[in-house]
């Protein structure tokens, strides 16, 4: 391959890319991720084997990072009596080499991005490729419905917290009302729509989802919300894992930002949080100096955000009928200084800054992995 020209060697790897991806038939092929889920993944498979895709056919690819958890397991004895289920290997781990695997495999003409910590109505398919082609798509999702992942406090919390518009904003994939989206959740696509822009990039361990949506949009493609079907996501089982979610995403958000796509500035509200705090703590010793009231204006910034903190609490409290909702405002500004955190840590730390080809050579490089049903 001429590396010297790099029009002509992003062309020759979408050639080899769509030659090594099944054309495909009137079928659905859905990609699901997995790695130690058997927590949520029995009542995934059976929300997926319930799904009436009529008048398309549907194959279950899930596509396992090395599960020690038993996961494979029951994925194995569904495989076992399901032909539709199929079980493949991502020795590499992360989620978009997996959904890379899953492409590379899948036998639809269309392919159902989906998780392994959710559940989806036997509608939801269906209803998904309706709207995508009723609307002229790429890409179709219902809307997200948080729930919470056990009955413990902490749990539900968690999806309160994000699933209320002022932690996750109104543009969330969690919030967003129907209608065309920047991104979307849990979609359907076009499976040559994803060949076309070359796979998912691998050199994101998050954020996939968010530059693959840029890039199809940059291609002049657009994605569908649709509010006629939901999938139901559950969230992190307590505030610990909650904030480390929140770090861990903010920070591939800072590495995503580094290399130029995939985020709106929306994004980085808990950036400028946290560094507005920041920059208070840093004025204390000025302000005592100053008198009271100098050191009231540094607080100004944390003290605003519990007051809308206490609103969504109010609100949420109301919609779910409990008072326990009441203790979101700190839950909330924790959730947004973690995210602001690790958005900070991922603008400053390292990461290869490649261009917007370096996915298409990057899946070119992963078709010594073969995609192969494991028994």
């Amino acid at each position: 391959m001429d590396r010297s020209n790099p029009s002509k060697q992003s062309e020759t790897i979408r050639q080899r890319l769509a030659a090594d991806v099944t054309a495909g038939g009137d079928a659905i092929s859905v990609i699901v991720p997995v790695l130690n889920e058997s927590t949520h993944i029995q009542r995934t498979i059976e929300s997926l084997l319930a799904q009436d895709a009529a008048p398309l056919r549907l194959e279950l690819l899930f596509v396992d990072g090395g599960s020690r958890d038993g996961t494979r397991e029951i994925i194995g004895r569904y495989a076992r009596q399901h032909p539709t289920v199929k079980l493949l290997e991502n020795p590499r781990r992360t989620t978009p080499v997996a959904l890379n695997i899953g492409l590379r495999a899948a036998q639809g003409k269309y392919v159902a991005i989906l998780g392994a910590h959710a559940g989806y109505p036997p509608d939801y398919i269906k209803t998904c490729w309706e709207e995508l082609e009723t609307h002229r798509a790429a890409g179709c999702s219902g809307c997200l419905h948080t729930l919470a992942a056990n009955q413990n406090l902490g749990a539900h919390l968690a999806a309160w917290c994000i699933g209320h518009r002022f932690a996750s904003s109104g543009k969330s994939v969690r919030t967003h009302r129907e209608g065309y989206a920047d991104t979307i959740p849990f979609p359907v696509f076009c499976k040559q729509a994803l060949i076309d822009a070359g796979g998912y990039d691998e050199i994101l361990s998050r954020n996939q989802d968010n530059e693959m949506n840029e890039r199809l949009r940059a291609q002049g493609h657009r994605l569908y919300l649709t509010a006629r079907t939901q999938a139901a996501y559950y969230a992190r089982p307590g505030l610990r894992s909650l904030l480390a979610h929140a770090y861990n995403t903010g920070k591939w958000n800072g590495r995503t930002a580094r290399r130029g796509g995939g985020l709106s500035l929306y994004h980085f509200a808990p950036l400028a949080l946290f560094v507005t705090i920041l920059i208070a703590l840093a004025l204390v010793p000025i302000a005592r100096q100053s008198g009271y009231f100098a050191l009231l204006l540094l607080w100004l910034p944390i003290a605003a955000h519990l007051c809308m903190g206490t609103v969504a609490g109010i609100d949420t409290a109301i919609r779910q009928r409990s008072a326990a909702a009441l203790l979101l405002p700190p839950v909330i500004l924790a959730f947004h200084l973690a995210y602001g955190f690790g958005t900070a840590v991922g603008l400053l730390g390292r990461l290869p800054l490649v261009a917007h080809r370096q996915p298409r050579e990057v899946f070119a490089k992963s078709w010594s992995v073969e995609a192969k049903p494991k028994p």
